[in-house]
Formats: C-alpha cells, structure tokens, sequence
C-alpha cells in the first residue's frame, strides 16, 4: 500500500490534503505503527501433504528476542549447544539497504501473514508474507508483537533505560535483589547494546527541530529533561548528514526497523555472538504450534515450517531435556494456555494468564501551528523526561519522530509511561484455538491524568494533543501472565515442571517501572541464565 492508500482511505470525507485520519494513522506508524491498524483473522489456508521430521535436541529456545537471546547466547558460551526457533525470517540492514519497509508506505512487510489488515475498517490488500507485526486484538486492549530473528528489537524505538531501586522494587520483586542488578546485569546489557545518547552534533541539525522543541518545552514547564540513552551507533546518523548514506534516523523513516544499520538490535549483539560460538543454530520460519510434556518427563515442540508467505511446507516434532519460553508475552502465554487447556503440560500452576499489563503505555500526537517540527524529523528518540521522585505514580515521557510526510504538518509524536497496579488476564479459547485478552478499562486510571497533565503542560497553550489510544486502546509493550512468583520462580522456572523455563517480557509481573521494558528482560534474563547454568546444567539439563 502507498501513501496514496491513505489518502483514499480519507476520500469518503471530503476533505483535501492531510487529513485527521490520515495523520493519526502516519503518526501512529511513525511511532507505534499497529495500533492504527486493526486485524482480523483470515481463513486457514488449504495445505497439502507435508513431510514430517523428527530432532533431538538438549535446549530448545522459543523465541529469538531479548530473552531469547541472552538466553542462547549464555547457554552456547557454557558449552551447552542451543536450538532456537523463529517463527519470522531474518531482516539484514544497510548501510543503505531496503530491508524494511517504510511507515509511510507500507507493504506487505509490515504484517504477519495470518492477519488481514485494515485501515479505519477499509480493507489492505497486502499479499500473505513474514512481516514484522503481529497484532492480539483483545477485549479493550490490542497488543502488538513483533516477528523475525531479533524480536521486539528490530520495531521497538530502543529507549534503553533503567529504573531506579524504589521504582524497580514497587513493580518487581525485592528479591531479584535491585544493587546486584545495578552493579552487574543493568551494566552487562547496556554493554551488550551499545546503549549511547545521540552526540550534539546530530540534535543540533537541521532536522532535529522536535527534539530541540520538547526540550525547551520540559524544561519551561518546569520539568527535568535529559538524553535517553539508544543501542544506535550514532556515527551512522552522522554520516546521513554529509549524504554518505541516505537518510533514515535524520528522516524519521526507522520506526519499522532501520534500514541503513548501526542498531544494535538483538540479531546484531546477542543471537550474532551465539551463532559464532558454533553452539546456539538458529532456525527461521519454524512456528511453534504446541509445547507438551513427555511421558518420560522430557519436553515436546511441534513445529510449522513455513515459506516466506506463510505457507507449511514441512512439519517437526522436537524433543529436548529443556524448553525455553522466549516467544513474547502474548505467544508464550498462548502456548502455555494451549498446552494446559489440551492437557499436554498438565498441572501447570494456578493463575496462568493472570498479572497482565500494558506498561501504562499512552500514545499522542503534538500539533501547534506555532512550533516549526520540519517536514522530516530526526530520531528515534533524544530526550525523555523522568518523574519518578513518587515511586506509585512514577512516570516517563519522551518525544518521538513521526516518518516523512512531504511537508511540515506542525506535528510529532509524545509518548508516556510509567507505574500502574491494575491488571489484565490472557485466557484460552479452545473453539478459536487461541488466547483471548482481557483488559480493564480503568486498570492505569491512576497513571494516565498525571501523564496527561505533565504533556499538557510541555506542548504548552494553542497545542492540541491527539490521544490515540482513546482511538484504539494499544500497546507495544505487553508484560506477565506468566509471571515470576505465581507461575515461575526468579529463574524463570515453571513450578513443578523441571526443564520448562519463560524469560521473556511474560516473566515480569506487568510493569517495568517507568521504563520501556527491553533493558529489564534483558537483564532479569542475564541474572537468570547465571544461575541456571550454575544450577541446571548437567542436572535438569
């Protein structure tokens, strides 16, 4: 679909040029893409015969994200060989390449195959493909998750943040023990990443006037402001501005993944380090449909692999002493729901699916005629701005860049998040043979008037700012069901089923305390794969 395709979306309305709808939906994709375009199920495609193969494996990795990857990465420099399984395909960057597609233009790239896309209800005719989102459309909530080798990393904006030990212990457990995070996992995953703030030369470019905006904008309404640290290599950013490359992080054109390189994205770092090992092997295009228990107490995957159009072109069973949950929140819990409701891992622990958050995600748009945000807007993101001085209500807002537009339509993109305590559940639903989500309307009404307040105050009199979750209730950032205390312990272990692991955003109990939630898997996933290996391998595994 080109940018035409949003135009004519608009055309019932009579109106020229840019309009609401039309900039909602640009805007949205420039930041947080899906939650603009709804899904509904396609019809199973008919598939013939297919051959079926049949693996033993030691560990089976499901999933290739943040968890995913600390956890094979780790495991193969143990000396402990490594299967991962990634439903999506591998998405190589640049310099200057055209892996990706653009938010401006999307394509059939942008959306997993078992979704029929639309835009405001109209119909997108994308042909059946791999693609980088995947949208659980709930009940008051949609989730949107991401596919390919390297997981949420490849769409997410990449705020690399930490919180603080009296927000980290009001949403994690005191247990995971917060000065030895600080002092050893927070370090190794910023490392791991490359985590830097963009250098002043960059923000001092022409194209970052909306950072430069926000800025000043916190600062006069009387709040903190500072750079978030990125895992970017800045450098290639830099050379946009000579024309070295062409332009993607000095566009705006990177909140589908980045096409000229330089983010250090979980394929690049930890999956890239594992495979060197010769230990961790990575499998794409292989969809898990259905984890289950051995009589003999080893552990079972039944695999779909595709081609890149989704299509089944061959059918595995996989047998291995220790399975590792990394597929994402919302796949995990599927699985896990699935297998409980057919009895495949039976006795799993009482309150599975339950503890689910949004991470008090809020999406909005900034216009003001007044401010001067350019027809093209550098990112991802510079600056943010912490409130966490209350550790209940902490809360942080940042400014995103929205993708080309063509003209400077007086509008970026303001995105809040932060501390909440109510929860939403996961279940199964065996005619649909699916999870079904659930989400209290009122579940973050604490959170979302102070983030309200605080943005008000930053776009300033004669702004006006565009809820887009009030448009479609979203986020990028699903957390628990699956969580650590009810359903694992610190490690990830499953009670009462050794050699079944989670270590991914499901494992943390809905929230991330302020902040974007990959540094904390990351690193909760690092501390547990420590003592995993100190403590499993060669006895569980």
């Amino acid at each position: 679909m080109t940018s035409k395709g949003f135009a004519a979306a608009d055309s019932a309305s009579g109106r020229g040029g840019i309009s609401r709808r039309g900039l909602l939906t640009a805007a949205a994709l420039g930041a947080a893409a899906a939650p603009l375009l709804s899904v509904t199920p396609s019809v199973g495609r008919a598939r013939a015969s297919v051959p079926l193969t049949r693996e033993d494996h030691r560990v089976i990795v499901i999933g290739s994200g943040f968890g995913g990857g600390v956890t094979a990465l780790r495991l193969a420099q143990a000396g402990v060989p490594v299967l991962v399984l990634e439903r999506g395909t591998r998405w190589p960057t640049g310099p200057n390449a055209e892996t990706f597609p653009h938010p401006s233009s999307p394509d059939k790239r942008l959306l997993w195959h078992r979704s029929a896309p639309q835009v405001f209800g109209k119909p997108v005719g994308f042909d059946p493909y791999v693609g980088l989102l995947d949208t659980v459309i709930g009940e008051n909530m949609t989730a949107v998750c991401a596919a390919g080798v390297g997981g949420g990393s490849l769409v997410y904006q990449g705020m690399t943040l930490q919180p603080s030990e009296a927000v980290f212990n009001t949403v994690l457990p005191e247990a995971l023990d917060y000065a030895t995070m600080d002092r050893v996992y927070y370090p190794r995953v910023a490392r791991m990443l490359g985590a830097a703030t963009a250098p002043d030369e960059l923000v001092n470019s022409p194209t970052y006037s909306a950072p430069r905006i926000f800025a000043r904008n916190v600062e006069a309404a009387g709040y903190t402001v500072e750079k978030i640290p990125m895992p970017i290599d800045w450098s290639y950013a830099v050379r946009e501005l000579t024309g070295e490359m062409k332009p993607s992080y000095t566009n705006g054109d990177c909140a589908m993944g980045v096409n000229n390189g330089g983010k250090n994205s979980v394929d690049v770092t930890y999956i890239a380090a594992a495979e060197a090992t010769g230990l961790a092997t990575v499998h794409t295009l292989h969809e898990v449909t259905d984890v289950a228990m051995t009589d003999d107490g080893r552990w079972q995957v039944s695999v779909d692999r595709t081609d890149l159009s989704g299509a089944v072109v061959e059918q595995k069973i996989l047998t291995a002493n220790a399975v590792v949950m990394a597929a994402g929140t919302m796949n995990t819990n599927k699985l896990l729901l699935r297998a409980a409701a057919k009895g495949e891992i039976p006795d799993l622990p009482d309150g599975l699916g339950t503890g689910w958050g949004n991470n008090g995600d809020r999406i909005y748009t900034w216009t003001s005629v007044r401010e001067d945000f350019g027809a093209a807007q550098g990112g991802p993101v510079v600056f943010g701005s912490k409130e966490w001085d209350n550790p209940n209500t902490a809360n942080t807002v940042i400014q995103a860049s929205i993708p080309p537009m063509g003209a400077d339509i007086h509008t970026t993109m303001l995105v809040g998040f932060g501390v909440t305590a109510g929860r939403g559940h996961v279940s199964y639903d065996a005619a649909a043979e699916t999870a079904k989500l659930f989400w209290p309307t009122d579940a973050d009404h604490d959170l979302q008037p102070r983030i309200r307040q605080r943005l008000d105050a930053i776009a300033g009199p004669g702004s006006q700012l565009t809820d887009t979750n009030a448009v479609v209730p979203s986020t990028w950032h699903p957390l628990g069901g699956v969580a650590m205390g009810p359903i694992c312990d610190l490690d990830g272990r499953v009670h009462g089923k050794p050699g079944l692991y989670v270590l991914d955003g499901s494992l943390i109990p809905g929230n991330t305390g302020a902040c974007n939630p990959s540094m904390t898997i990351a690193a909760v996933a690092e501390r547990a794969i420590d003592n995993l290996i100190a403590e499993d391998v060669g006895t569980v595994f």
